[in-house]
């Protein structure tokens, strides 16, 4: 049994274009992310995937593997569909390129939980969600699961709703990292988006609507995405804390 991991990168992100080249503590931060995933111990092989030779080339200079692919995916699925179609590979751990502080401990356990259990197609994670604001956001995705760890609906929207309004439910915070059985991720990116999807503009929707079994599980670890420059700063007030990307509990 084999995992690979994938790290899309793409120069054209519309709030923060050439985000993966852009410096936090004085490496790019697709550095940042290539290293943590570098020490996964359940990963057998990974490599960042791009269609800009500017990504390429700073990959390549700090001693990590890139896969060129094509310019016209719509998503990072999509791409890195592209690189694992012909490996010989059991499960793909899809990790973005934009999340520095991402946790290798957290990869390893989505890696073995979809190369142990044959149950799911596959595996993402969440944590308990901790203020009104995040309840409130639209750009903080929540998911509610099944007694066995299964999702069964994502949202922007504050799910469940409570009636009562007590105050006193535990929500849950999407983290965006992806681990799938390889047949199923070749046959995810073959399918049309469903309405959900292109309503909420969340792609794992279309893997539920397909009859997708994804396993949810609990971390600690809350992301941090660079999406905006306003993110990067965020990353950086963490960095000189920390003196590196290094702790899970930090964000």
């Amino acid at each position: 049994m084999r995992a690979v991991g994938v790290i899309p990168a793409r120069w054209g992100s519309t709030r923060f274009p050439g985000k993966a080249l852009a410096r936090l503590g004085g490496k790019p931060l697709i550095q940042w992310v290539w290293e943590r995933c570098s020490t996964a111990h359940r990963l057998d092989w990974l490599a960042v995937a791009t269609d800009d030779e500017r990504i390429a080339k700073a990959v390549r200079a700090f001693g990590g593997r890139v896969v060129m692919t094509r310019s016209d995916h719509p998503s990072g699925t999509d791409r890195a569909a592209e690189v694992v179609a012909e490996m010989d590979a059991d499960v793909v751990v899809n990790i973005q390129g934009d999340e520095p502080f991402v946790e290798p401990r957290l990869i390893d356990e989505l890696a073995e939980r979809l190369l142990g259990d044959g149950e799911w197609d596959m595996a993402t994670a969440a944590c308990p969600i901790r203020t009104a604001e995040e309840t409130q956001s639209p750009n903080v995705v929540k998911v509610v699961c099944r007694a066995d760890g299964g999702a069964l609906y994502f949202s922007r929207l504050p799910i469940p709703y409570e009636r009562e309004g007590t105050g006193a439910f535990v929500r849950w915070r999407h983290i965006g990292i992806y681990a799938y059985r390889r047949p199923f991720l070749m046959q995810l990116v073959r399918l049309p988006p469903c309405a959900l999807e292109q309503a909420e503009k969340l792609e794992q929707l279309r893997a539920l609507h397909a009859g997708g079994r994804i396993l949810v599980l609990e971390t600690v670890y809350r992301g941090l995405g660079v999406d905006t420059p306003e993110d990067l700063c965020a990353a950086e007030e963490v960095f000189s804390r920390l003196g590196a990307p290094n702790a899970m509990e930090a964000v």
